[in-house]
């Protein structure tokens, strides 16, 4: 039985993601189109996208400035931070900081900023270093909509979620595969203004592979949603002011096909 969700409107459904050439051969985009073209065909369907390509280089002025024109005013943006502040930790990585929100500014001033995506790797675990380096990045950081993504399982402990809440920055929620050390999927809300959601697919073995065509390559069911949203739908989306709800699955546009049938679940709930 799928819960309950009253209102809707303030709950955002997209893609990790939406510059995938492989998207056109599986259907999504028509046949033909060339990248420049992709977020506004993107945006005629869904409402919200999480910006992937900010994890690999620095974001920058004139790109964003490009990627609001593309896009009505109610389109919503989330970001990667750069990996040279979450992956390489860059002896720098505070001007680093800086030219990041440098580049997110022409997204802040338009209001479609919804969250910045500080996604941390599987090694980064609680570490008193660690724990030192992520407190002060936040602080360097504070300003912007901070959503974060632990992926080792010692940071799912209350005082974590203590010191989140106590900043105002979002415990993203990850439905992977149950693998050892890996952060377990929960509904604890650290932000009562933003709850974010990242659905990486199920496929166990691909995710041991560390191959990421195999790793990103699942299909959700509608039961598999259904029984997501009994579980963890009334703390996770019914509570919060806004709901960011991303899906990473992205091998053969599998991503935008199960946000697809994931808004429908919800219409029908």
């Amino acid at each position: 039985m799928v819960c309950q969700v009253m209102n809707q409107d303030h709950i955002h459904i997209g893609t990790s993601g939406f510059s995938y050439t492989e998207w056109v051969e599986a259907g999504f985009y028509p046949k033909g189109t060339k990248t420049a073209e992709m977020l506004g065909l993107y945006a005629s369907v869904f409402g919200t996208t999480e910006l992937n390509y900010t994890w690999y280089q620095m974001v920058r002025t004139d790109a964003t400035e490009r990627m609001l024109s593309r896009v009505s005013g109610d389109f919503l943006f989330t970001a990667k931070l750069t990996r040279t502040m979450t992956h390489e930790q860059d002896e720098e990585w505070r001007k680093q900081a800086a030219l990041y929100r440098r580049g997110m500014q022409p997204l802040a001033r338009a209001g479609q900023l919804a969250a910045v995506l500080v996604q941390l790797p599987p090694g980064f675990d609680r570490t008193p270093g660690n724990r030192t380096y992520l407190g002060a990045l936040l602080d360097e950081l504070a300003g912007l909509p901070l959503a974060v993504e632990f992926r080792h399982a010692s940071w799912a402990r209350d005082s974590v979620f203590r010191e989140l809440e106590k900043r105002r920055i979002t415990l993203v929620t990850v439905d992977e595969p149950q693998l050892p050390g890996l952060f377990p999927c929960l509904d604890v809300v650290t932000n009562p203004d933003l709850t974010y959601i990242r659905f990486h697919g199920r496929n166990r073995a691909g995710w041991q592979s560390g191959a990421m065509q195999k790793k990103f390559d699942y299909n959700y069911s509608s039961r598999e949603l259904e029984d997501w949203l009994d579980s963890y739908g009334k703390a996770l989306i019914e509570t919060p002011k806004q709901s960011l709800i991303f899906f990473n699955n992205h091998v053969r546009a599998q991503a935008p096909a199960n946000a697809s049938l994931f808004r429908k679940i919800l219409v029908r709930s």
